[in-house]
């Protein structure tokens, strides 16, 4: 990062703790010691999120690891905090307005703040920390063969290994999946932050994947921050089917089913030949297909799939919005938030992930493994 571009971050960062600090700390009245304590926290935090952000760049450091967890839970600790302010000074304009907002109030809810967004932060510390659950989803295909019936394709995304998130967390993962036994696996982008020099060892459970038709790999945003080209190579040697605006026919007696994938929705800005293309994904698909799936790490790529004969896109992306308020946002640039919708005739499930970006934190949005099962409409 810039040099530049640390000091604004560092600018942006004090003056939000100011402002926390100047609406907190004196409507508790913690006396000396208190507000001394409180100016210590609130700096501390200040100088952590950046530091945990960067530490990447002290891997040398013996304590590397540690400073990057301490950064990323002050970072989920402070957007409660910050939010949770800001509520609290609106409900005391309107509670204002009707003559409620007297003293007790205005102590009790300073008070409530900090201890509201550290108890949302250890739970969802908990809930990011936790193997991800499965979620059972069944999707309903006119036409569907008989013996595609119960096809099952068991869908992991968005793991982010990288500063938090190491082997052990993967491992598990890995074998939740594989004692599923499903008919594929599906990793729809976004496995990793970090170069493969740094990652390799960390990446190395996902050559332990097995299915009986494969596990399948589509490329999202953040392969493209960390190289991918070298990704790309990396999750080959893996033994995993990368699936670049391509695709597989997968056989069950006289019926096939058609799995492609498409490079992530913005690859273009990185690297032209890597344009997103569902339409070259399912071009030269033989006739005898009735089932066309797509991986896509973005469910904005569903316009272009439906328009392509889909029938259903796997998508992740989102995170389900990972902690509120994030989850508001999601739709200003997607059109699935989470879970199965429709779009035309293009059933879309959206995961929410199964790990995390940032901060080891998920309050309302749980992490999950996602078995899809494909049945008859």
């Amino acid at each position: 990062m810039p040099a530049r571009a640390v000091f604004i971050v560092l600018a942006l960062l004090s003056m939000l703790h100011l402002y926390i600090g100047m609406r907190l700390v004196p409507a508790i009245d913690p006396g000396p010691l208190g507000v001394a304590v409180a100016v210590a926290l609130l700096a501390a935090s200040t100088l952590l999120m950046p530091a945990g952000l960067l530490s990447v760049r002290f891997k040398r450091w013996r304590w590397s690891d540690q400073l990057a967890w301490a950064g990323m839970l002050t970072m989920g600790l402070f957007s409660s905090l910050l939010v949770l302010t800001v509520l609290r000074d609106v409900a005391l304009l309107v509670l204002a307005v009707f003559g409620a907002a007297g003293q007790p109030v205005v102590r009790g809810t300073a008070i409530a703040v900090p201890l509201v967004a550290l108890g949302v932060t250890l739970i969802g510390l908990v809930n990011a920390r936790r193997v991800a659950r499965v979620v059972e989803v069944e999707v309903p295909i006119a036409g569907l063969p008989a013996a595609l019936h119960g096809y099952t394709i068991v869908q992991i995304s968005d793991l982010h290994v990288g500063q938090t998130i190491k082997r052990g967390y993967l491992n598990a993962i890995v074998t939740r999946v594989n004692a599923l036994k499903p008919d594929a696996i599906a990793i729809t982008g976004d496995t990793v932050d970090g170069s493969v020099r740094r990652l390799r060892a960390h990446t190395e459970p996902l050559g332990r994947l097995a299915a009986r038709d494969g596990a399948f790999f589509v490329t999202g945003n953040h392969e493209y921050y960390s190289g991918a080209d070298e990704w790309i190579a990396e999750m080959r040697r893996l033994g995993l089917t990368v699936l670049m605006n391509q695709h597989v026919v997968c056989e069950r007696g006289d019926a096939a089913l058609m799995i492609a994938g498409v490079t992530d929705f913005t690859a273009h800005h990185f690297n032209e030949s890597h344009r997103s293309n569902p339409r070259a994904a399912a071009a030269g698909a033989p006739d005898h297909v009735t089932v066309r799936i797509l991986l896509a790490h973005q469910p904005r790529s569903a316009p272009a799939a439906a328009d392509a004969g889909f029938h259903l896109q796997l998508s992740g992306h989102t995170h389900g919005g990972q902690f509120f308020p994030w989850n508001l946002f999601v739709p200003l640039q997607q059109p699935f938030t989470a879970g199965l919708n429709r779009m035309r005739d293009l059933w879309v499930y959206t995961s929410r992930g199964t790990g995390y970006w940032g901060p080891p934190k998920r309050f309302g949005a749980p992490s999950e493994i996602t078995r899809v099962r494909l049945v008859a409409a």
